[in-house]
């Protein structure tokens, strides 16, 4: 496996890497440029099928899937897992765009278009270059991670306004009451900043959601 620090090992004398780096943009726009309206799902790689955000992403991606958008998702498992399943058990578009790591993450059975990472940045720009909402539903670090920064490119006006959906009220209210009551109430952030962030749990409401704002 090569190094995993890559970032750190970008050295003088390494430009070499480049060319690496621009075959991962080609290899994500050759792969993806086709597939439609889609919808980028996010959440933990830690939940186990039979839980219930594991059936809830599941039933989340089938909706989507039956209604002529394509998912995409990290290609782990657990969230990542559920959604790629929906989503290819329902006949529709099932990307999983794997990063390569030295643990926890391994690519599903469950994705029909397969496209392997060594770099982040790169991923997280097929995330969001090909989705017409963010479904975010309860994770840890790398799904805060992408939500904040579809926040922040929204907020920046460096990509066109898409839906931003947290799942699960009991998991995210709190964050939500947090950005309310320290961000807004500071004015580190202004009210419509604010606004682009919704909370919704019932699946059928968050594709009639989608499906209202990307008019598909």
């Amino acid at each position: 496996m090569e190094k995993q620090f890559l970032i750190d090992d970008f050295k003088m004398g390494e430009s070499w890497r480049l060319f690496k780096i621009l075959g991962e943009f080609v290899e994500g726009v050759e792969a993806l440029h086709d597939i439609g309206p889609a919808v980028s799902i996010f959440g933990s790689a830690r939940i186990k099928p039979g839980e219930p955000e594991y059936k809830k992403a599941e039933e989340i991606a089938s909706l989507f899937a039956k209604n002529n958008f394509a998912v995409i998702t990290g290609g782990g498992g657990g969230i990542m897992e559920a959604a790629n399943k929906g989503a290819a058990e329902a006949g529709g578009v099932s990307v999983g765009m794997n990063i390569v790591l030295p643990f926890e993450q391994k690519p599903n059975k469950y994705s029909n278009v397969n496209i392997e990472f060594n770099y982040f940045f790169i991923r997280k720009v097929m995330f969001v270059k090909y989705a017409q909402a963010y479904i975010i539903m309860p994770g840890g670090f790398g799904t805060l991670d992408e939500f904040f920064e579809a926040v922040t490119l929204i907020q920046t006006h460096r990509i066109k306004p898409l839906p931003v959906i947290l799942v699960g009220t009991d998991y995210w209210s709190g964050l939500l009451e947090w950005i309310k009551s320290q961000l807004l109430a500071e004015k580190r952030i202004s009210p419509e900043d604010f606004e682009i962030l919704q909370l919704i749990d019932d699946p059928k409401q968050i594709v009639k959601t989608v499906k209202k704002i990307v008019l598909v």
